[in-house]
């Protein structure tokens, strides 16, 4: 049933197993994802200007992103824990959204990628900005979290079009 639909997170009889990748070569893996939180004008000046009550918004984001990051074997059941090489974290405020675009990369040199810690790292940090700046603008909308690159391993390439 798995090799059907393609799935490797079940095993032949449908049920759900972690992939075994023991046989995989060490690799060196890169994921770059990203996403954005779309809010005011006015609450993007309140980030950009350091006045958010809460504190420093985007340091304080990207330091969440970069821990969401480490623990993603611990919130997504069948990830592998994995020996991060590095994890950084982009947050750029973008008037035109108005808001801010996050981009995660991790790097690895591992048996399987980093994707889901990239994109764990994204979610994370856009919480965070939520999180800090939500007394002032609960319509804030989280948005387009997606894996944009991802290289190395079995599969190779993928860049998002």
């Amino acid at each position: 049933m798995a090799e059907a639909t393609g799935l490797t997170h079940f095993d032949g009889q449908g049920h759900a197993h972690m992939v075994d990748v023991s046989d995989k070569p060490v690799t060196a893996r890169v994921a770059v994802a990203r996403g954005q939180v779309v809010m005011s004008e006015a609450t993007l000046a309140l980030i950009t200007s350091g006045q958010a009550a809460k504190g420093d918004v985007l340091g304080i984001a990207r330091l969440a992103g970069i821990m969401g990051a480490k623990r993603t074997a611990d919130l997504i059941p069948l990830c592998h824990p994995l020996p991060i090489t590095k994890v950084a974290l982009d947050l750029t405020p973008d008037p035109c959204l108005p808001g801010i675009v996050v981009e995660a990369t991790v790097k690895t040199g591992g048996q399987t990628g980093v994707e889901m810690e990239a994109l764990t790292a994204v979610s994370v940090a856009c919480l965070t900005i939520y999180d800090m700046v939500k007394a002032v603008e609960k319509s804030m909308r989280i948005e387009g979290i997606r894996l944009v690159l991802k290289d190395g391993g079995k599969s190779g390439r993928f860049e998002a079009p």
